[in-house]
């Protein structure tokens, strides 16, 4: 019973930190697109903040799966590796998506919020997934 609570508790850990990183991904992509994600999303239904947001997030779950596998059962190299390629990883996405805007015409923050579905958004969701990929595939 003593090895189900302590993995209960490391599980816990892993747990938090993913939902920390998240909510750090959501606050990012808060910032980088015009309007409330919580109001474009759940109150207007936009579909293109709601993909954003969502390739945002399950880019920053991959690298933090990568980053446990890599512990090797250490649970404090784990947890750390875990955080800062976290960030790490929401760095180099926000990077990417600076990068994006710079090489597309308009203004892509709003272009992805709009009401209407925008094929700019499938790239920019790629690019979110592909980020996390990469990153998970530089921790192992």
């Amino acid at each position: 019973m003593p090895n189900l609570a302590t993995d209960l508790l490391v599980t816990l850990a892993y747990g938090v930190v993913g939902v920390v990183l998240m909510g750090i991904g959501y606050a990012l992509v808060d910032v980088a697109t015009p309007g409330r994600l919580n109001e474009l999303i759940w109150v207007q239904r936009n579909r293109n903040a709601a993909l954003l947001l969502a390739s945002n997030l399950a880019g920053v779950g991959i690298i933090v799966v990568a980053a446990i596998a890599a512990s090797e059962d250490d649970f404090v190299a784990g947890i750390v590796s875990a955080s800062a390629y976290g960030i790490l990883g929401l760095v180099i996405m926000a990077g990417a998506f600076v990068l994006l805007d710079v090489a597309t015409p308009g203004k892509l923050g709003e272009i992805l919020v709009e009401s209407e579905p925008h094929p700019a958004v499938w790239v920019s969701a790629v690019v979110h997934l592909a980020t996390g990929a990469v990153i998970a595939a530089a921790i192992s």
